[in-house]
């Protein structure tokens, strides 16, 4: 990884923290997803198993063109490369927060 992929990554993992605060922290995100009908693919990013894939336009229709936009001007990212890269890291950090498949509450 690359000096630059890596200031990418801090941008956008600041992004996600700034997707949690909005939404009511990680129980708001997936009822979020959930809602948008993505339920299956957001538990499978709680839970033990694979994490199913998320397009960008997934991602923007579960947070909504308003909020990226909003992100993708503070951060100087297009909204396209933005919701990209959030539907690779979402997965991920999701994952990474619910260890052993739980939600923390």
């Amino acid at each position: 990884m690359g000096l630059l992929d890596g200031m990418i990554g801090g941008v956008v993992a600041g992004v996600v923290n700034n997707v949690l605060e909005r939404h009511g922290g990680l129980p708001g995100v997936v009822s979020a997803f959930e809602r948008q009908g993505f339920g299956a693919t957001v538990q499978s990013w709680v839970g033990k198993g694979e994490n199913l894939p998320i397009s960008a336009e997934q991602v923007q229709q579960v947070l909504g063109a308003d909020l990226i936009q909003q992100m993708a001007a503070r951060t100087g990212m297009p909204v396209a490369e933005l919701t990209q890269k959030l539907a690779q890291i979402l997965p991920q950090e999701i994952d990474k927060m619910t260890p052993g498949g739980v939600i923390p509450g």
